[in-house]
């Protein structure tokens, strides 16, 4: 008895939440809604004495009947207010109602959700219609189209020659790289121009930072004043390819990661730590409109990287079946200059079906590394000239020793 004491008042707290939101937003006089925190009770009441009497068949019963009177409701007012929030909420904290007779903690867990998105409702509203762009509400849809939408339908096992791709892995590297893009085209946007350059360099870092800083030397060799702010956003994506590659190989195969775990730490934190100097000496520059913020993630871009990682993965499977862990270096070490990500995402991928040790791919992980910072030095120069190059050059030497030296000083089984 005291149980169902306790569920029948979970049930009433329901309907008083939910119905505390919705009468202050009745109104008053002629135009005065119907439904209130009265109403709310009751409706959470009946949900809750429907199932104990009749199960699913009473609850449906008055579910209808209840769906009949908001009808009606919506109907006479619907000259004064058009929306349906409050009739569908109404029928949801019946159906809450009937839940906290079953779980509790659940059905109050929503209550609290269903109050929360009505009481910002004005603000939801406001950041929808006003404050994002319709290129941001697209990207948004294809974000959560590729996540929730394509990720179930992607098969989830080794396909192809030498049985060296997983499409669902792969997959979720292209969710990865957009995710991660979006969250620093978000974080730009919260902060603004104040960090200029830097900010927007990390964040498409994420992207490819090979590409950041031929994009950065070649704002700074048309802007010569921009040359500092430029070196700090080409720098601080550095740190982005370090953070990026820890991120794919958990994904992929958490035993590579924990092998790389030294060097990735060592390269990480000196990509941090030279960044950070960077951009404090170029902090009181301001980038103002040069930095650009363009879309949240480019999808062109990301779906460019899984067909990149694809190659890289056969290839590597293919050289791996022929010549061994010699095979699996020169691939990684190839597929380096063109995308860092790509050729340690391979590797890892031969971790986790059993074809490579996890210390194995150290080596050939390290080598793609190195090989994408020859790729960053030379874009440096090609694209921002002798005076980007001479900024930019000494923190990637910086970082792919570090990542050298803490392999070095790891003992790996």
């Amino acid at each position: 008895m005291n149980e169902l004491l306790f569920r029948f008042a979970v049930a009433l707290g329901i309907g008083l939440l939910i119905g505390a939101e919705r009468e202050r937003r009745k109104g008053a006089g002629p135009a005065r809604r119907a439904s209130g925190i009265r109403t709310f009770a009751i409706g959470a009441l009946i949900g809750a004495v429907s199932w104990t009497l009749g199960g699913a068949g009473m609850l449906g019963f008055a579910l209808l009947v209840a769906a009949g009177l908001t009808g009606v409701a919506y109907v006479r007012a619907r000259d004064e207010d058009p929306g349906l929030t409050t009739e569908v909420a109404l029928l949801l904290t019946l159906l809450l109602g009937a839940l906290a007779m079953r779980e509790p903690p659940v059905a109050s867990a929503l209550a609290v959700t269903l109050a929360i998105l009505l009481a910002a409702r004005s603000r939801m509203h406001h950041f929808v219609s006003a404050v994002l762009s319709e290129e941001e509400v697209a990207d948004a849809l294809i974000l959560a189209a590729a996540t929730l939408v394509a990720l179930p339908l992607i098969p989830d096992r080794a396909m192809g020659p030498f049985e060296a791709i997983n499409p669902r892995t792969i997959w979720k590297i292209v969710i990865l790289v957009m995710s991660i893009s979006a969250a620093g085209y978000v974080a730009v946007r919260l902060l603004g121009p104040r960090y200029g350059l830097a900010l927007a360099g990390l964040a498409s870092g994420f992207v490819s930072s090979a590409a950041t800083i031929g994009s950065m030397g070649a704002r700074a060799l048309a802007q010569p004043a921009l040359l500092r702010p430029a070196v700090a956003g080409a720098v601080l994506s550095t740190v982005a390819t370090v953070l990026q590659m820890a991120a794919i190989l958990a994904v992929t195969s958490g035993a590579t990661l924990s092998a790389l775990g030294a060097p990735l730490v060592a390269a990480g934190c000196t990509a941090v730590v030279y960044g950070a100097v960077v951009t404090w000496r170029n902090s009181r520059h301001d980038a103002g409109e040069s930095a650009s913020l363009g879309r949240a993630f480019s999808l062109q871009t990301a779906l460019a990287f899984a067909a990149t990682m694809a190659l890289v993965l056969l290839g590597s499977a293919a050289l791996n079946a022929w010549l061994g862990r010699a095979g699996v270096l020169a691939a990684a070490a190839m597929a380096g200059f063109a995308d860092t990500h790509a050729a340690a995402m391979s590797v890892a991928a031969l971790v986790a079906a059993g074809k490579l040790q996890p210390g194995e791919a150290v080596l050939p992980i390290l080598a793609g590394l190195t090989t994408n910072t020859v790729t960053k030095a030379a874009l440096a120069l090609t694209g921002g000239g002798r005076r980007f190059a001479v900024q930019i050059t000494p923190g990637l030497i910086l970082v792919i020793a570090a990542a050298w030296i803490g392999a070095a000083l790891t003992v790996v089984p």
